[in-house]
């Protein structure tokens, strides 16, 4: 194949993965969209309470399902999308691209990140959702409920390092790994926070959806400045 050949081949497929990456930021904000609306309008408080309680003992709402030990797993899973660690993993990540002479990536990863706070921040205080008080809290909340701030941040931060991870590795296996490996905390910080009570389901739905269009649509934005620069 001749080397025209191959930069158009390359060109296409960018083009293709840029339309299907922002097919799915727009989904995932269109999906926000519509669960934010049927919250506010209380459609969802049913739904809600009935996933909350089957995680709960029938005859104690204070005492969550399963053994012993997994109460201390999802309170140790849900410490993985908390503000000090997702702090620690941002910055350390940030510092390590700047001395690697990759000050955009580094710039990038930073401003989706403290993007996704703030954005996560303004919609909890435009929704004002209280946290569920239906069954009791095994960790300590002192916010307003949707979306969830652990799930929506963690989000943003493990997809934007996994889309760095990935972009590095030459194998399709490999690059499937990172992105489902990213995808793989994400959803588990997420339910964590409905087993211990301290978020709806909706709550958390909602930051998948608000986190993954934001992370996208982050990338794609980088994405297009890097090939303007180019």
């Amino acid at each position: 194949m001749r080397l025209g050949s191959k930069c158009e081949t390359g060109a296409i497929r960018g083009d293709m993965l840029a339309l299907v990456m922002f097919a799915l930021a727009s989904g995932a904000l269109f999906a926000f969209a519509q669960l934010t609306g049927e919250v506010l309008e209380g459609e969802t408080r049913a739904f809600d309470e009935a996933v909350l309680l089957a995680l709960r003992q029938p005859q104690d709402v204070e005492a969550p399902i399963g053994p012993a030990w997994l109460r201390i797993f999802m309170t140790d899973l849900t410490s993985l999308g908390s503000a000090t660690t997702l702090t620690l993993i941002t910055v350390l990540t940030a510092s390590y691209l700047a001395l690697t002479a990759r000050r955009g990536a580094a710039v990038f990863v930073l401003a989706s990140v403290a993007g996704g706070w703030l954005l996560s921040t303004a919609l909890k205080l435009g929704v004002a959702r209280p946290r569920p008080d239906i069954v009791g809290h095994l960790v300590v909340v002192n916010d307003l409920s949707f979306p969830s701030g652990h799930a929506m941040l963690s989000t943003v931060t493990f997809l934007t390092l996994g889309a760095l991870l990935a972009q590095e590795q030459k194998a399709l296996a490999l690059r499937l790994y990172f992105i489902g490996s990213a995808i793989l905390l994400a959803v588990g910080v997420g339910f964590s926070r409905i087993y211990l009570g301290v978020h709806y389901p909706t709550d958390v739905v909602g930051g998948w959806s608000a986190g993954t269009g934001w992370a996208v649509a982050c990338w794609l934005f980088a994405r297009r400045l890097l090939a303007r620069a180019a």
